[in-house]
């Protein structure tokens, strides 16, 4: 699949896309309360875009190992504000959440992606919609299907056992057939394998090492390595604390540039213009590599 089909854009998968991410959260784990407020969020992005993201995706609730739920009204009143200017910046603009009521009022309001850490799994309050359905009824927007074990008051608690691959490859191979059942064309439809979303550090570093199992989905891959606890684990070395997310910075992009490597179509990141820098090097690289020496 070269281009992922969402509302407005088709985006081209053929060089890797970076998401920038955008939390107007105040308790995310690396950045919370940082661009609470609408205009603080939207310069956020526009310096995001000026640093080479591709994507924004805006998050209106934290879903790091042991957060609470945040009221639908709540999360609307945090998302709408930032995405209904963010979607005059010409670039596709994708939304992080699981409930069926806030991916409606989105994409009624421009949303170009839903990105469920969920994977399409909620039902509707009240015998409302489905996040199924709701998709079903935006019959251009672009989906993110992720992989989580349990949820996010008790993934950590008692995250998988055994072999993660086969079980996350089995997971997002049925989710994305589900969807396609249902009537979502395939060119609409990206996988998640969920890094930290309820898998042990080393789990975490085997889906990476073996990232390219996974492609055998049959869909474009979405990583999401940025400064997250694994990162901090191999950091950490000696000390007697891992560096804090902001410290996270250069393993982060390590990660990401590792994930692209691995077939990669799409790097979700808070550090977008070194991100940007790391996969500059890595197409001359390639380019390099395509042509006789000496040429």
């Amino acid at each position: 699949m070269t281009h992922w089909q969402t509302s407005r854009f088709q985006i081209d998968l053929r060089r890797p896309q970076i998401m920038g991410i955008v939390n107007v959260t105040p308790d995310s784990f690396s950045d919370g309360g940082a661009w609470c407020d609408p205009r603080a969020a939207l310069a956020h992005a526009e310096q995001l875009l000026q640093d080479g993201a591709d994507i924004l995706d805006i998050g209106g609730e934290s879903t790091r190992p042991g957060s609470p739920a945040v009221p639908l009204q709540e999360e609307l009143r945090r998302v709408l504000p930032v995405l209904k200017e963010a979607v005059k910046l010409r670039v596709p603009v994708s939304v992080d959440t699981y409930k069926p009521e806030v991916m409606a009022a989105v994409l009624d309001a421009g949303a170009d992606i839903i990105n469920d850490i969920w994977g399409l799994r909620r039902a509707g309050e009240a015998g409302g919609p489905s996040a199924l359905d709701v998709v079903r009824g935006h019959p251009a927007c672009g989906v993110c299907l992720m992989h989580m074990h349990r949820d996010p008051q008790t993934m950590q608690v008692a995250p998988m056992d055994g072999d993660v691959v086969p079980q996350v490859l089995h997971f997002l191979e049925q989710a994305g057939q589900t969807l396609q059942a249902q009537g979502v064309q395939k060119n609409r439809i990206v996988l998640d394998p969920g890094i930290g979303f309820g898998k042990t550090v080393a789990q975490n570093f085997a889906l990476l090492a073996r990232q390219a199992e996974l492609l055998q989905a049959g869909y474009p891959l979405l990583l999401g390595w940025s400064r997250k606890s694994s990162i901090g684990a191999a950091l950490q070395g000696d000390a007697a604390e891992p560096p804090p997310p902001a410290a996270r910075v250069t393993g982060s992009v390590a990660a990401a540039l590792m994930a692209v490597e691995r077939g990669a179509a799409i790097v979700r990141v808070h550090d977008v213009r070194e991100t940007v820098q790391a996969l500059q090097v890595l197409a001359a690289v390639r380019a390099a590599g395509e042509r006789p020496a000496g040429a």
